[in-house]
């Protein structure tokens, strides 16, 4: 089937979103993550000890919240949003502040790396978080 034909098919997006059940939608959502997660093969420990080293777990738990959300609230925030790698980057690396239960605002801590500002790194832990 050429690009084009897709177009031209009779049946509009809307009429396979009523169509299709809800447990096939979200099987397909799941598989096109799991797709996109492979494009970007997660090295989970290597992405756990950067969160160790930087002090990380001391506020985020993988599944329970801390004084910071927990990384399985924070995927579930992102889930479906072009710009979740982008966010994240800008929040790991600037110090942007963080906003608490209680109403005040921290400076959230720079992510090092060694060697320093090793993007590649960042970016594994940002594909953990986000595949939680």
């Amino acid at each position: 089937m050429s690009g084009n034909a897709w177009r031209r098919h009779p049946i509009h997006e809307r009429e396979i979103t009523m169509k299709c059940p809800a447990s096939l939608r979200a099987g397909l959502f799941a598989a096109s993550f799991a797709l996109a997660c492979a494009a970007h093969a997660v090295d989970v420990d290597a992405a756990r000890a950067l969160a160790k080293q930087n002090n990380c777990f001391k506020c985020h738990g993988v599944d329970k919240k801390g004084d910071g959300p927990a990384y399985k609230d924070v995927a579930a925030k992102y889930r479906g949003k072009a710009n979740a790698e982008e966010r994240l980057m800008i929040h790991l690396t600037t110090g942007e502040k963080a906003k608490f239960d209680d109403g005040h605002e921290e400076d959230h801590k720079i992510i090092k790396t060694s060697p320093p500002k090793d993007t590649e790194q960042i970016k594994n832990l940002i594909h953990w978080i986000l595949a939680l």
